[in-house]
């Protein structure tokens, strides 16, 4: 891994950094609870020269140096490997290859050292994919595809190499934005818990659409119903599963909201149960915008971005119906926060802001879902996406 040189070139790129719980407590440091943290970026018009990792000891809240662990081209989000061997990046590209389309990378995981080794990459089968999950039998990579308003499926081989697309749907229609919402823009893809349904949050359709998935075939097949609807204009950007499976809810990038669900995971349906604004009372701001959404492992919290208001909102979950209730929005202490993430044992946050270069650390109060500010400051380039991944000592 570089040293300060390459610490210095960490402050001016985009990120996303990965999380992933540990396979077996004999052969990771779970007693001292140490991770790898990896950052994907934005290359282009900045000086970010791919994916940076540093560590991070969730016992003590501390973080190690910045480093460069891999080199890419706009590696904007990641996804990890359930065997924490291998890590997967989007290309937010619209040109690689001979179509239009953006590219998946796949890369090895040193869990001693933190660093990454390309594998090989594949057509995302679409321009600009900006999302991406690993299914979790560690079958596929299911990418969005934003600019091409695609999703696709791309098996995963031996030793983590990715194939050729095995399956793509290629989103259809408009919404009620003139500007925005002409056509589909499938803005991330995610998977129950069961994995037997993925959802995919499009923009430009203010539409949830539902799929069947089977794994060892790595299918995407339309479902009935073949979808769930938002509020005209609101725009759905990320979409997460409450802890029980019961509930869902999505952040809607355009109107600043959040809808939760109930969620059938028998049939793949999501009914509506709210939508509640991640601003607080009267705030107004014609440059607002949403974007990340997590829940609390505990299932007892919901947290979203804001940028432009540059907060992230705190909301208390309703055991019994999945409902939401506002409970304060905190500053991220930076401008455009992106991405962020949760560690395993909920008592951490870090909230990353894209337009200052930064990730800063948030401690959780376990109690009220409320974040306090640790003072600790990580110079990173443009964040955009968390992930983690246990340290092998």
């Amino acid at each position: 891994m570089s040293g300060p040189s390459t610490l210095t070139a960490l402050f001016t790129a985009t990120l996303c950094v990965i999380l992933a719980m540990p396979v077996s407590a004999a052969v990771v440091s779970q007693a001292t609870g140490k991770y790898w943290v990896y950052v994907g970026t934005y290359t282009s018009e900045s000086d970010s020269d791919g994916i940076y990792v540093f560590s991070f000891d969730v016992a003590t809240g501390q973080a190690g140096p910045v480093e460069l662990a891999a080199r890419s081209a706009n590696p904007s989000f990641l996804a990890v490997h359930p065997s924490h061997e291998s890590l997967y990046a989007v290309s937010e590209v619209a040109d690689y290859g001979e179509k239009q389309s953006g590219a998946v990378i796949a890369f090895s995981i040193d869990r001693k050292s933190g660093r990454l080794k390309l594998i090989n990459h594949q057509s995302s089968v679409g321009a600009g994919p900006c999302h991406l999950v690993v299914d979790r039998l560690g079958k596929n990579v299911l990418v969005a595809n934003y600019g091409g308003g695609s999703v696709a499926s791309l098996p995963i081989h031996a030793n983590g190499r990715l194939g050729t697309a095995s399956s793509f749907i290629q989103h259809k229609g408009s919404s009620v934005d003139p500007r925005r919402q002409q056509g589909p823009h499938a803005h991330s893809i995610n998977l129950d818990s069961a994995n037997r349904y993925a959802i995919a949050a499009d923009l430009g359709l203010d539409r949830l659409l539902v799929y069947r998935f089977d794994a060892g075939k790595g299918t995407l097949v339309p479902n009935n119903p073949g979808w769930a609807t938002v509020d005209p204009g609101a725009g759905p950007r990320h979409f997460t599963f409450h802890p029980s499976g019961k509930f869902a809810y999505v952040i809607n990038e355009m109107n600043l909201t959040v809808t939760a669900f109930g969620y059938d995971e028998q049939q793949g349906v999501l009914t509506t149960q709210q939508t509640i604004s991640t601003l607080p009372p009267d705030t107004k701001g014609d440059r607002f915008s949403t974007a990340e959404i997590r829940a609390h492992p505990s299932g007892k919290f919901l947290y979203g971005s804001n940028r432009g208001h540059n907060s992230i909102a705190v909301f208390q979950i309703d055991e019994e119906t999945g409902k939401l209730t506002h409970v304060e929005n905190e500053s991220t202490l930076g401008q455009t926060p992106r991405n962020f993430f949760i560690d395993p044992t909920g008592a951490f946050l870090l909230a990353e802001n894209q337009a200052s270069d930064n990730v800063v650390l948030f401690r959780i109060d376990p109690k009220t879902g409320e974040l306090t500010a640790t003072g600790t400051v990580i110079e990173v380039p443009r964040p955009v996406c968390i992930r983690m991944v246990p340290v092998v000592e």
